[in-house]
């Protein structure tokens, strides 16, 4: 009976995981760290084993590999030491023996040339997995579909437009709920050997698309209009945004622009044993339209 520990298990990613996992294998099967103590005890009374713990905690981490044969490492934020919280999974992994360690990784075009340093993150950790000696699975996922309401300011855009300095760049778009669902099912396979899955949308989309589309679906006339980056910085900075949020979305930007999000890939397809959802259906759910 394969044991799988899910972290970061109460975030978006983690839940669409575990509800897909649910439809196979029993919640005794499925362990999940937490910070929270009332999330813990919630998962315990559905059957999950659950830990209290971080990935900065050694300790929690080794109890909460007790007896697991896969690491579900879902990346964790950019506010601390992201790149030590990762190490620290990975090191308690190899100690205890895991058979398997799956990550949530990104799926860029070039790790070399990108905007955005948090990025290169990711591929800092797939190489100290690989390092680790650990059996692994890559999920390389594309930009969340989810994260559009927040580039472009939410429905304000429906009043105002969508102003932002990402040029023609598209991006191969996907539902972060759909790629939870998909690498669910690949963990129910339990496969033991390296494999890397590229999870993206079918088709790639620039902001000029997203306008396009959140025009049809509201009714409203939504433009947008691809401004130079001093500008851009300017409006937000009339926000009152703090400097490191600023770059950081303009890094982000940045990488749209030159289209490092932009690949196109069938992995998602084949997982899901459908179409992803595309961008027009996408935005319909996330603005509610």
């Amino acid at each position: 009976m394969n044991k799988i520990l899910v972290t970061g298990a109460t975030g978006h990613l983690g839940s669409a995981v575990i509800k897909t996992l649910l439809t196979k294998i029993s919640s005794n099967q499925v362990s999940i760290i937490t910070r929270n103590e009332e999330k813990r005890l919630e998962f315990e009374s559905k059957g999950f084993n659950a830990h209290l713990g971080s990935y900065e905690d050694i300790f929690s981490l080794e109890k909460a590999m007790e007896g697991v044969d896969t690491v579900l490492l879902i990346s964790s934020g950019d506010q601390g030491d992201r790149m030590q919280e990762h190490k620290n999974v990975i090191d308690t992994a190899q100690k205890a023996e895991v058979k398997h360690i799956a990550y949530t990784s990104r799926c860029l075009n070039d790790r070399h040339t990108l905007a955005n340093k948090l990025m290169v993150e990711h591929f800092d950790t797939e190489d100290y997995i690989i390092a680790s000696g650990l059996t692994y699975t890559f999920f390389r996922n594309i930009l969340y579909m989810d994260a559009i309401p927040q580039f472009i300011g939410g429905k304000v855009a429906l009043e105002r437009g969508i102003f932002l300095p990402a040029g023609d760049g598209k991006v191969s778009f996907a539902l972060r709920s759909e790629m939870g669902e998909a690498m669910a099912k690949v963990l129910l396979k339990n496969e033991r050997g390296n494999k890397i899955y590229n999870f993206t949308g079918d088709k790639t989309y620039s902001f000029y698309d997203i306008a396009t589309a959140l025009t049809e679906l509201s009714g409203k006339e939504v433009n947008y209009t691809n401004v130079e980056t001093a500008a851009f910085e300017g409006m937000m900075r009339q926000r009152n945004l703090p400097e490191p949020v600023i770059q950081k979305i303009v890094d982000f930007i940045t990488d749209i622009k030159h289209n490092q999000e932009a690949d196109i890939y069938s992995d998602l397809e084949n997982q899901l044993g459908r179409k992803p959802i595309g961008l027009k259906d996408g935005l319909k759910v996330l603005f509610g339209l």
